[in-house]
């Protein structure tokens, strides 16, 4: 699991100009949330709705948030921890890789109840359902190719997700040391805990193509990009695309 910046200040390489902003905060959870229209208070709703069980789940097994490897299924736990736990299955890590990811996509999918486009933001996780393409900017932190490449997602009205985990980036736990591992997904969750074990085995820009085979294998990952320092690696259905300098 892993966060950018605190300030959030990537959150304005991330524009369009077709549909409201707003944000929402409660506890941890921070989200920037574009929609139709501006419905800030359901959204909090929506988030509470998920947030509490969750809550709930840890105060009941305080091993879930330190555990770094996955956990077998629980049938009787929350719908958002079963999510949290199968993509931490999937990917070969703590369920807590998937928080972020998992949020945005449950808050996001109950937003279509009052918008058909959604996208929402949550500590560099995007969960995307549009009608019409965006591009979504890498913010890589010191790296020169940050900020400068974009991911372009036509989701076509189908809900997709880019997650990254920086190793050199934020207060969350990373075990490796890239710049950016970004993962496309039709799953928030899965991108999330996806891109973390990614992440977590590069320690140098030798690490980038074994990382990436491991990426690959991982049921449910549609695409890779992989950066540390200047160099790239990519995989799967990437379409990148220069964004405009200032």
């Amino acid at each position: 699991m892993k966060k950018v910046y605190k300030n959030r200040s990537y959150r304005s390489l991330v524009s369009n100009k077709k549909l409201q902003t707003f944000r929402v905060a409660v506890k941890e959870t921070d989200l920037l949330v574009r929609a139709e229209t501006p419905v800030e208070t359901e959204t909090t709703d929506l988030v509470l709705k998920h947030r509490t069980p969750l809550e709930r789940y840890i105060e009941d097994n305080p091993d879930f948030v330190d555990r770094l490897t996955p956990l077998p299924h629980d049938p009787l736990a929350p719908p958002i921890v079963r999510t949290m736990i199968e993509a931490g299955q999937k990917a070969g890590v703590g369920p807590m890789a998937a928080v972020a990811g998992a949020v945005a996509e449950h808050v996001g999918r109950d937003l279509f109840a009052y918008s058909k486009e959604v996208i929402i933001e949550n500590g560099g996780d995007i969960f995307i359902r549009t009608t019409f393409p965006v591009v979504v900017a890498i913010f890589a932190g010191s790296s020169p190719l940050s900020a400068k490449l974009g991911v372009r997602i036509d989701s076509q009205g189908t809900q997709m997700a880019v997650c990254t985990s920086s190793g050199t980036l934020g207060h969350s736990l990373s075990l490796g040391r890239a710049d950016a591992a970004v993962v496309i997904s039709e799953s928030s969750a899965l991108a999330d805990a996806a891109a973390t074990a990614i992440g977590n085995v590069v320690s140098n820009k030798a690490d980038i193509a074994s990382a990436i085979r491991l990426g690959e294998k991982i049921d449910g990952v549609a695409g890779i990009v992989l950066i540390i320092n200047g160099q790239m690696g990519l995989w799967g259905k990437v379409e990148l695309v220069r964004l405009p300098q200032n």
